[in-house]
């Protein structure tokens, strides 16, 4: 598993977690620093976790705005948890992130929701991604730097 993959890995178990206690904002940096030390102790992403999910959760207005744009057959609330979280990281990515390239935000989504998600998940978030992805151009709406 390559160092970005466990970080988005890590960084979507945390959001599920705060998602799933009622998004209380206190709580994150200690679930972050829970799941670090439960699922990889000596694993230094080099804030890669933190940046995803600040990135995350100061934007959740408007990625979870693009989610319930894009996912029109499902309301927001009715997204499994784990799938919601995962698009999430996606949109983040793939809209506002100025430099993680557009296949991979994608691409990684879709093996997080392979390995986490229902069933279906790996096709419904490709859909949502993809569909964004397609609307979406070459045009971010910009946000915090992150590093792919």
């Amino acid at each position: 598993m390559s160092n970005r993959h466990l970080a988005r890995t890590i960084a979507m178990q945390s959001l599920f977690m705060w998602d799933f206690n009622g998004r209380q904002s206190s709580d994150l940096n200690s679930i972050i620093e829970g799941n670090f030390s439960y699922f990889a102790p000596s694993f230094s992403d080099n804030g890669f976790v933190k940046i995803l999910i600040k990135g995350v959760v100061d934007n959740l207005g408007e990625i979870d705005k693009i989610i319930v744009k894009y996912a029109t057959e499902w309301p927001l609330d009715q997204i499994t948890i784990v799938d919601r979280n995962i698009l999430r990281i996606g949109v983040y990515e793939l809209v506002m992130a100025e430099d993680i390239p557009p296949k991979v935000a994608i691409n990684e989504a879709i093996e997080i929701a392979k390995t986490f998600g229902g069933e279906s998940s790996g096709k419904f978030v490709n859909g949502v991604l993809g569909a964004i992805y397609k609307n979406l151009g070459d045009k971010k709406i910009g946000g915090p730097a992150s590093r792919s």
